[in-house]
């Protein structure tokens, strides 16, 4: 069988290039480019995000990663979010006080400062997982590679009035740095990761094969 074809969102953000290797080294062909045939036709899309909440969502808006993302899930097509790509995946961010930045909008909620004497979160911590994830399948009682001030602290799930309610639910998995904390999800198509899998050893590098199993 051939490997997946996956391509690494190229709009500026730093540190990809090892996201790219742990790619490479979980299975996967890979291409880092903003070129957006090549990322709507690629077999997985990853969206990497390192710095401020509203400079990748302005970098992504401005190669065009918003409707990128948005036709690729219309279509079924998987997209993986990582760090600051999580969190653009929410409705917005007041990060450094500023008020509702506006996210990508596909999950309702917002990035906020973690509630902890000690910021950045930086270094290894543990998840919560849920029974059914497939992310985390065979990795559920390891150990990830966080560095974040902010994160989303409520999974916001629609009203039971809501049609959207019928639908099946996402996983959430979670963690804690001075309280509870959304450490990622899994929505069908599009997952996401609040931690850094190509900096969390062998258990990062499992998560990205059960990823990749997955397209």
């Amino acid at each position: 069988m051939s490997s997946p074809q996956v391509v690494v969102l190229d709009y500026g953000s730093g540190n990809v290039r090892s996201a790219v290797r742990a790619l490479e080294r979980a299975g996967a062909t890979v291409e880092l480019t903003a070129d957006f045939k090549r990322a709507q036709a690629c077999d997985g899309l990853v969206v990497p995000g390192v710095g401020a909440f509203a400079s990748v969502a302005e970098q992504l808006r401005a190669v065009g990663g918003d409707r990128l993302i948005g036709r690729r899930l219309a279509g079924g097509r998987p997209v993986l979010g990582i760090c600051v790509g999580l969190q653009v995946l929410f409705d917005k961010s007041v990060e450094f006080g500023r008020e509702d930045v506006p996210g990508l909008g596909e999950w309702p909620g917002t990035v906020e400062l973690l509630p902890s004497t000690v910021v950045p979160h930086m270094g290894w911590n543990t998840v919560d997982v849920p029974e059914e994830s497939v992310l985390f399948k065979g990795i559920e009682r390891e150990r990830f590679y966080f560095v974040h001030s902010y994160a989303v602290q409520k999974w916001e799930l629609p009203d039971p009035g809501d049609p959207l309610a019928t639908l099946k639910p996402p996983l959430v998995t979670w963690s804690e740095h001075g309280g509870r904390f959304v450490a990622a999800v899994e929505n069908g198509p599009l997952s996401a990761a609040q931690f850094h899998p190509e900096k969390s050893g062998d258990a990062g590098i499992q998560l990205l094969r059960n990823w990749l199993g997955t397209l």
